[in-house]
């Protein structure tokens, strides 16, 4: 059973590959009705929660980084039980979830964009190669520059569902002290060209990460209670 930690998620998810199997990396959905964070559970209400043992109980938290509305035609990709990378339910609308995985600690789910999926899918392959977060992204920088990596429209969109603990509520698929986070993928764009600031300038403010590479994009990390 994993260990509860709390997370140094976001950097190794943007290391490996907004979602590498091995480190799922860059991740998130809405409260359950609008976009914004889910409260810190409450000490009397952690009777609700179940450990993540089953594959019924990875997908039900990996959908919860879908925006809500969107979250019954999700397809959901992702390690199972017996530790295979596979796709855990086939779905029909543009989102693509990836599920935590039960062999790391915390908890880490995320939800994407299917235009974003061959930047995704090569991220994947070339860290199940072996190589470094700096070398993936060396890779996807050359090849998106020359054509032979597809990347999405500007705008496209990884969420993020994060936290401490690997258990959740089977009533709502909700993940005990989960947050969200939100990147918005800007291919090349920069700091003059989006008038964003290359560094937050306060917590809950949106920034530009990696301005003027193939992974460019608009970094938004809601407040807690919002």
């Amino acid at each position: 059973m994993k260990k509860s930690v709390l997370p140094l998620l976001f950097c190794s998810f943007l290391l490996a590959c907004d979602t590498s199997p091995s480190t799922l990396s860059e991740n998130p959905d809405s409260t359950r009705e609008e976009n914004s964070v889910q409260e810190p559970i409450a000490e009397d209400d952690k009777a609700h929660f179940q450990a993540i043992d089953s594959e019924e109980a990875l997908i039900a938290t990996a959908l919860m980084a879908a925006p809500h509305a969107s979250r019954e035609g999700c397809t959901v990709i992702g390690y199972n039980m017996a530790g295979e990378f596979v796709t855990l339910q086939e779905g029909n609308n543009e989102f693509i979830c990836i599920a935590d995985n039960p062999q790391q600690e915390g908890f880490n789910a995320a939800c994407y964009h299917k235009d974003l999926e061959p930047f995704m899918a090569r991220g994947r392959d070339l860290k199940a190669e072996g190589k470094s977060g700096q070398e993936v992204f060396n890779i996807r920088e050359e090849e998106a520059k020359a054509g032979t990596l597809k990347m999405a429209p500007a705008g496209s969109t990884l969420h993020i569902y994060y936290g401490p603990e690997a258990s959740y509520d089977p009533e709502t698929g909700a993940v005990s002290q989960a947050k969200y986070r939100y990147v918005v993928y800007m291919p090349f764009a920069t700091a003059e060209s989006t008038g964003l600031p290359e560094k937050p300038i306060a917590p809950n403010h949106p920034w530009i990460m990696d301005p003027g590479t193939h992974r460019a994009h608009i970094m938004i990390t809601p407040l807690a209670g919002e």
